[in-house]
Order: structure tokens, then C-alpha cells, then sequence
């Protein structure tokens, strides 16, 4: 788009982010002539931009740039109009609470960045300037596009966003915005992985939800007696009960004969010393019916 004014007296950088405050650059801060000219620039590339998208009224300008939280990512090409300068394009991002529904047909509420308009001269387009603006923008507020919803993309910003970013699957909403598949990964309201949906996995099967066993049994190790060492059980995290639903002899841990009571002897050296088991006196094995013999070695211990 070419304009009277200079554009690299306007706009400083390639890529210009402008806010509520219409500044463009060092060269614009504080001078109220040359913020009414970027104010012009933004009234003429919003109207483009509606016609464009075959809208009724446009949806960029300044003064709802200067009353909304939004920012608006400008592009220049400064060797354009005779090295003044022309601009190519803008791209308009916001973010706006919103109600959605997820692929299961949840009401998801959320806060997204969103793409609020989009526009690169016709004459201008084809040529990488779009792509170029859109991952200034992605590396800019460090976002994935999958991520972002967008205000009622066209034909040809679909296109763009499947031949660059790979975004095809659309999740049908009520409202204008259009998200895509995985927008939803690791958001509230979003389907829970089945291991922390209702219940979580420990050694012997299902912990109830909210069970305070739950963050312990991980890297616990088991009794075969069913006891739990100290008062609470809470106290030494590396020992858990088995499951009370399981026979004794049933178990991921081998079942061994203790010589002594309480005391498991080790090698005979001099720095071994005896381990004392915490829950004193270990009695005789109950013998269990129908039990199958040990496949290979056994671990034994030294008599």
C-alpha cells in the first residue's frame, strides 16, 4: 500500500508492534503529527482489509486500536515507492475469553490468543510476506498457531494455515472463531488421560481418587506380612502394605526364609553389620495350598 507520507520516517523496523499508544518507532515517540499519519495508515489498511474480506465495516482502525488490548504487527517493505517505503501488510492479535466446545461436545471456557485480522496487499501476496509476518508474530508472543483461535477466517487464510502449519482439523463452534484439533490438549475442561481420570495405578491394582496412597506407593517397597513399618505407615515412604485382597504368597517380591528373629545376617566381613527388620520377630511361614515352586535361582541368604 503506498501512501504520500514516508513510511521509514513512520515506521522504524521491518516489522512494527504497535499498541494503544500508536507508536511506531523511536522517531514517533512523542511527536503527535507523525502518530496522526500512522493513525491514517491504520484507517486506510483496515478498510482494505474489509473489502478484501467482503465485510460491512472494517474490524481494524485506530481508534479501536487505541480502546482495546490489542496489538497490531506491521510490515514494510523500505525499498518500496522509491526507497520511501510502502507497507505490505498487518496482522491483528488479541486475546478474548471465549466459550467453546470441545470435540465430546464439553463447554470449555478459555483465554486464548486470538487472530483478530489479517491482510497483505493483493498485488503483494504469494510472495512469503504473509509467512513471514505470521512467524514474526509466533516467535514474538512464543506460541504454537495450533494454540490461537481465530475470528472467522477466509477461504484463503484456511489455505495458509494448512499449507504452512498443517492446521486442516477444524472443531465446529457456535460462534465465529475457529479452533483446530489440539487446541484442547492440557486445558481445563479437556478429556483426562486414563490414568488420572478417576483412579491412578499402584503395584497391586486401582487407588481411589484423593487416596493418600496415591503419591506414595511409587517407590515403595513391600511387606510380605501385610504389616506396615512405624506407627502410621506415613512416616518412611520407601515401605507400603500389600493389597489385602491378595494372599500372602501373591506378590512381585519374592517370599524368603529368615534365619533369625528380626536379624538378617550379611557376608562376614568386617564392615557388615546386621540389618534389624522394624517389625521385630517374623514367626514361621504359613504354608499355602496349591502353591507352584519358584521358577530358576533364588536369591538365598548366607547361613
Amino acid at each position: 500500500m503506498e501512501s504520500p507520507c514516508d513510511m521509514n520516517q513512520l515506521f522504524s523496523e521491518r516489522i512494527s508492534v504497535l499498541d494503544q499508544d500508536l507508536v511506531g518507532g523511536r522517531r514517533t515517540a512523542g511527536r503527535p503529527d507523525l502518530q496522526h499519519h500512522i493513525a491514517s495508515v491504520i484507517d486506510e489498511l483496515g478498510r482494505a482489509s474489509a473489502k478484501a474480506q467482503q465485510l460491512s465495516a472494517p474490524i481494524t482502525s485506530a481508534s479501536k486500536l487505541q480502546t482495546q488490548r490489542h496489538q497490531l504487527y506491521l510490515l514494510k517493505d523500505a525499498e518500496g515507492c522509491r526507497g520511501r517505503g510502502i507497507i505490505v501488510g498487518f496482522l491483528k492479535v488479541g486475546c478474548k475469553k471465549l466459550f467453546l466446545l470441545d470435540r465430546h461436545g464439553v463447554h470449555v471456557e478459555a483465554e486464548p490468543l486470538c487472530i483478530l485480522d489479517f491482510y497483505i496487499s493483493e498485488n503483494l501476496q504469494r510472495h512469503g510476506y504473509g509467512l513471514e509476518l505470521f512467524d514474526f508474530m509466533l516467535k514474538h508472543k512464543n506460541v504454537e498457531p495450533v494454540a490461537m483461535a481465530y475470528d472467522r477466517p477466509s477461504p484463503k487464510f484456511l489455505s495458509f494455515l494448512a499449507k504452512h502449519y498443517c492446521l486442516m482439523e477444524n472443531v465446529p463452534q457456535v460462534n465465529n472463531f475457529v479452533v483446530f484439533e489440539g487446541f484442547f490438549l492440557n486445558r481445563a475442561g479437556s478429556p483426562c488421560s486414563p490414568l488420572t481420570d478417576q483412579r491412578m495405578y499402584g503395584f497391586f491394582g486401582p487407588v481411589a481418587k484423593g487416596s493418600p496412597k496415591k503419591t506414595r506407593r511409587g517407590d515403595q517397597a513391600l511387606l510380605f506380612n501385610g504389616e506396615r513399618s512405624g506407627a502410621s505407615g506415613a512416616e518412611d515412604p520407601s515401605l507400603a502394605v500389600c493389597s489385602t485382597t491378595l494372599s500372602p504368597a501373591v506378590g512381585i517380591l519374592p517370599v524368603l526364609p529368615v534365619p533369625q528373629c528380626g536379624v538378617v545376617p550379611l557376608q562376614n566381613t568386617p564392615s557388615s553389620r546386621p540389618v534389624i527388620f522394624p517389625w521385630g520377630e517374623v514367626g514361621p511361614e504359613p504354608p499355602v495350598a496349591g502353591r507352584r515352586p519358584m521358577q530358576g535361582k533364588a536369591q538365598q541368604f548366607p547361613e
